[in-house]
């Protein structure tokens, strides 16, 4: 009989009948956790939040043009990067009071609140007729839009701890290929009027606001998710008695164990391993944020600018591309790559790779036809994919450097610093390409050199933010 019991729990788990959290955690001791369904609900609700943030950037400079707003043309960039900056200030003032409901009311309420933000939101970003109503839609999107930080916590807590990882990758892969297809899809569908007259006539509602297509694309598909976010399973306990207590007695831990536990949660800014991954995300978010906007305004603005004057459909086509490059990559070639190279020496590469890359951009506006193609091409999904790469490698070291119960006060401080930078990054990178774009015979730096610098300036600074001794690891108790 003693040998039946062993690797038996000491004390066996209780269940709440009607705790959704509960049966979330019955079905992680079932093993039925890791399904289709569960990583299909996290791949829809982050790609509809991930679609309206930069959809808007390949027709942003188009749009602010028709406010009449900018006095001379190379300031439409300034006005640019203030509507994109407008989205991540919300989210920034607010991402604390998303988590913070996340971990009171659950993470389905959130979820849901803030896919019928984009519903809501994004659609009269489409109708706006003024610079000042565009700002205020996004601005508004942005504040009631706090569904990262908890599909993050969401993602770790639907799996068992050993496949965390596999949430965690999906949210990744989920978010990288929105912001690339948001793009795609805003060059695609903007100004339908000029560019599919035989479906669209002149002088009808489309002509009248020829940058409410893609917004109204993107609201039906958050439609069609909230819809479905209805049944989403709820990984939060409604009950007051915590079942912590129960693992707490089948791991052997003591109430001075469970002490420090909660201990740690009050200490989590001291978390060295965990904040020096901030810190260096937010580097690159800034970068990331700044390089999206400064991209399809370069490549939409004219040739005596600067620019490759390409059409809205040139940079959807680009982007769409990088968008596929993006998921065979994430979902095919990652794992394998990152087991020999680790998550932090792959980051490191792609940083440096990615430097000479960048500063390429501007020596392509002396190329035409087939060869310009090929060369914005590659170098486009070659960025993408290294942003990717960096992205996820962070959010591993982020997600190892925390335990469990310390994960939500976790993404809401990444959420929060994340978007903080994010603010700056379309509004620096527009106002640096204004700039740029007026010092097109200047002698050091000339034209887009400048913008184009800057960003590997900041690039640069991430890269050297991930070598000791400013990253910490932590290491895993079995390699200790």
């Amino acid at each position: 009989m003693d040998e039946e019991n062993i690797g038996q729990p000491l004390l066996k788990k209780h269940y709440y009948e009607n705790c959704p959290g509960c049966k979330v955690d019955q079905a992680k001791e079932l093993k039925t956790d890791v399904s289709v369904r569960n990583l299909f609900n996290i791949w829809m609700v982050v790609l509809c939040n991930a679609l309206p943030i930069s959809s808007l950037f390949p027709y942003l400079y188009f749009m602010v043009s028709d406010f009449n707003i900018a006095e001379r043309e190379e300031d439409i960039s300034a006005y640019a990067g203030y509507v994109g900056s407008a989205f991540m200030l919300g989210r920034c003032l607010t991402s604390i009071l998303w988590g913070i409901t996340a971990d009171r009311y659950g993470r389905k309420p959130v979820v849901i609140v803030g896919i019928v933000s984009v519903i809501i939101f994004n659609t009269l970003f489409g109708l706006s007729t003024s610079f000042w109503m565009a700002v205020i839609m996004r601005f508004l999107l942005g504040s009631l839009n706090g569904l990262l930080g908890p599909m993050k916590a969401y993602s770790s807590e639907i799996f068992r701890e050993e496949y965390q990882a596999l949430g965690l990758s999906t949210v990744c892969a989920a978010w990288g290929v929105g912001l690339v297809f948001g793009p795609a899809l805003g060059g695609y569908l903007a100004q339908p009027v000029e560019k599919y007259p035989y479906l669209f006539s002149k002088d009808s509602f489309w002509d009248r606001f020829p940058y409410f297509l893609p917004c109204f694309v993107i609201s039906t598909f958050a439609f069609a998710v909230a819809i479905a976010s209805i049944w989403l399973p709820e990984t939060l306990h409604n009950h007051s008695a915590s079942i912590d207590n129960t693992e707490a007695l089948e791991n052997g831990s003591s109430g001075a164990d469970k002490d420090k536990m909660i201990q740690k949660n009050k200490s989590v800014f001291r978390n060295w391993p965990l904040m020096s991954s901030i810190i260096i995300y937010c580097v690159f978010a800034l970068h990331d944020a700044a390089y999206s906007e400064v991209f399809s305004l370069w490549a939409v603005s004219p040739q005596w600018m600067g620019g490759l004057n390409f059409t809205t459909d040139d940079v959807g086509n680009v982007l769409a591309v990088s968008g596929f490059a993006i998921i065979i990559f994430q979902l095919g070639l990652y794992q394998s790559i990152q087991k020999v190279c680790g998550p932090v020496g792959l980051a490191r590469i792609s940083g440096v790779v990615s430097i000479p890359i960048l500063q390429s951009y501007p020596f392509m506006t002396m190329l035409s036809g087939f060869t310009l193609y090929v060369a914005i091409y590659t170098a486009s999904i070659l960025n993408n994919v290294m942003i990717e790469v960096i992205s996820t490698g962070l959010f591993i070291l982020q997600n190892r450097a925390v335990e469990q119960h310390e994960r939500g006060i976790a993404n809401g401080v990444c959420m929060t610093a994340m978007s903080a930078f994010k603010v700056i990054g379309p509004a620096a990178g527009g106002a640096i390409l204004t700039l740029s774009q007026k010092r097109l015979n200047a002698t050091f730096l000339p034209g887009t050199h400048l913008v184009l610098f800057f960003l590997n300036v900041v690039e640069g600074l991430g890269v050297l933010l991930m070598f000791k001794p400013f990253l910490s690891i932590k290491q895993s108790p079995s390699k200790l």
